[in-house]
C-alpha cells in the first residue's frame, strides 16, 4: 500500500452562522498537492477535520506499519515541499523521517510523530 497524505480541508475556513462560506485552505492545499503529485506511491485523500485548528493548514502522513506524521501551519506554495517530504517517507521502512531530510518548510512544522500500530 502507498503512503497516504491526508489534507485537512476544513483548515483556515470561513464560518458565517455555523456554516462554512467559500473555499477552504485546506481545499486550495488539496487541490494544489493534487495537481502536483503526479505519477507517484502517494495517494491525496480529503479529511474533513484532523482538530489542528490552531496550526491551519495541516497535513498527515500514514502508511502501514509506520510512523505517522502531522505537519501544520502549511500554505500551498509549499505542496512541493510536502510532496518531496511525502515521498521521503514513503521510502523509509519504518516511517523515520530526519530533521535534516526534511524540506526546509517542514522542519519546524511538525506537530506530532505517532508510532505505527
Amino acid at each position: 500500500m502507498s503512503t497516504i497524505v491526508y489534507v485537512c480541508t476544513t483548515c483556515a475556513s470561513t464560518w458565517q452562522n455555523g456554516k462554512k462560506v467559500g473555499t477552504s485552505g485546506g481545499e486550495i492545499l488539496l487541490a494544489t498537492l493534487e495537481a502536483e503529485n503526479g505519477t507517484t506511491n502517494l495517494t491525496i485523500k480529503p479529511v474533513n477535520c484532523m482538530s489542528a485548528c490552531s496550526h491551519a493548514c495541516c497535513v498527515a502522513f500514514a502508511a502501514p506499519g509506520k510512523y505517522s506524521y502531522i505537519f501544520g501551519d502549511l500554505h500551498p506554495e509549499v505542496a512541493g515541499d510536502i510532496l518531496d517530504c511525502a515521498r521521503t517517507y514513503d521510502t523509509k521502512t519504518d516511517g523515520m523521517i530526519g530533521w535534516n531530510e526534511r524540506p526546509e518548510a517542514l522542519k519546524k512544522t511538525l506537530i506530532a510523530r505517532l508510532p505505527a500500530l
